[in-house]
């Protein structure tokens, strides 16, 4: 019997008016957007990226900077230790 009192109320019910209802009450609906501008994210951030050759030449010539500056201190410095002591040292 109850089943069937249920069926009898949900006949008599108007839906227009009960879905208008609802969609009163949850307010206003909130469309989803895409974002205008996605950000992309670099691999690096303070070098660019070069090729494997260009970069084994490139620390390369730093390493041979770095080399050639030390023997040159190091003939600086020889020469600079006969002038100020009298003696002449042999480093050979």
């Amino acid at each position: 019997m109850t089943s069937e009192e249920s069926k009898g109320l949900l006949k008599d019910m108007d839906w227009k008016t009960a879905s208008n209802a609802a969609s009163d009450s949850s307010g206003s609906v909130t469309k989803k957007r895409l974002p205008k501008k996605i950000r992309q994210v670099p691999d690096y951030y303070f070098l660019p990226r070069r090729s494997l050759p260009a970069t084994v030449a490139f620390y390369g010539a730093f390493c041979a900077a770095g080399v050639g500056a030390g023997m040159l201190l190091e003939v600086w410095i020889k020469k600079k230790i006969k002038e100020d002591s009298g003696v002449i040292w042999e480093f050979d």
